[in-house]
């Protein structure tokens, strides 16, 4: 239950800590603020620096279910906003108005969320007896907190969603069904559909052009949204649970479902025997100030003729040009 904020500037030792009474089940940070929220229990924590750098809680909130997931609202002047999801309800928490509820409807579990500035976004899991209404995004204006429009129509949960890095009237998702759907939200409609998973969609994000996803078979896809198909993959052992990117640098995050794996023998608690149940963080440079001879690797620089090699685990898309 212990809550450790850290300075990347200082480093060294934590400049905040707070302490809930249970194991924390959600924490999310402000991007690029300094805000950090917390959820344990029925207890969702907000807690910010004043302008002098002494923490305070600008508010806790009760709530009535567990919550599964927890985002704060960027670019907020005043008290920090939080949006968080527990089971089937979405709730709007501000400081002047605890406990304000977005979204509910009974049975109908959200399994993904997204914030960003003016909206939030999540994907909804209904049941059998509504047969007629397959799953679906919300998309919430949070200033009215009304509902804009509702995206998708999928047999499967969608698994994962992002708002806030999209380009505008834009989101994309991944969904249990393997697929991920690029939506425009002007219109309701999906702009594409992208297959390339052998297990569901657990992370994705976009640009202008492109989609990296991640899958919980261990896949990373880099997509060409304008063309509606994969550049390159890259695999590792575990589910991918993060992805990011910006225009020369991803990085992506595998997590082990099993955090302790146990095995028969004695030989089973060795470290080095354990190596390949660990997670692992990827990150990539996409170095497009070097000159071409460094930064573009051998096996790219082949001609077609030449396709023998070793392609360091990324499955290209294309064939070999002289490049």
């Amino acid at each position: 239950g212990t809550v450790s904020v850290w300075s990347l500037l200082l480093g060294r030792e934590p400049i905040h800590r707070f302490q809930h009474n249970q194991r924390l089940q959600a924490l999310a940070l402000a991007p690029g603020g300094t805000a950090v929220a917390t959820a344990s229990g029925f207890e969702v924590k907000v807690e910010s620096p004043d302008d002098k750098g002494f923490w305070q809680t600008p508010g806790t909130f009760e709530i009535q279910k567990l919550v599964n997931f927890l985002n704060l609202v960027p670019d907020v002047t005043g008290s920090p906003v939080a949006v968080a999801a527990a089971e089937d309800i979405v709730y709007l928490l501000k400081a002047e108005d605890p406990g304000k509820i977005l979204h509910s409807v009974y049975g109908q579990p959200v399994t993904c969320l997204d914030v960003s500035a003016h909206e939030a976004a999540f994907g909804i899991k209904t049941f059998g007896w509504l047969l007629n209404e397959p799953n679906q995004i919300l998309l919430y204006n949070l200033e009215t907190n009304q509902c804009v429009t509702k995206v998708g129509n999928s047999i499967g949960d969608f698994s994962c969603v992002n708002l806030h890095s999209s380009p505008p009237n834009m989101l994309v998702a991944g969904n249990k069904d393997r697929r991920v759907r690029v939506f425009d939200v002007r219109s309701g409609q999906a702009a594409c559909s992208l297959y390339g998973h052998q297990l569901g969609v657990s992370a994705v994000q976009m640009d202008e052009w492109k989609i990296v996803s991640g899958g919980e078979e261990g896949l990373v896809c880099v997509w060409d949204q304008r063309m509606g198909t994969k550049l390159w993959e890259m695999h590792a052992r575990h589910p991918v649970r993060h992805v990011w990117f910006n225009s020369h640098s991803l990085i992506t995050a595998n997590i082990p479902e099993e955090k302790n794996p146990r095995g028969p023998s004695i030989t089973e608690d060795d470290p080095s025997v354990h190596r390949k149940y660990r997670g692992v963080i990827y990150s990539y440079e996409f170095s497009v100030d070097q000159l071409a001879v460094d930064s573009v690797l051998p096996i790219c620089r082949s001609s077609y003729d030449e396709l023998t090699g070793y392609n360091y685990n990324i499955g290209l898309a294309v064939p070999y040009d002289s490049i």
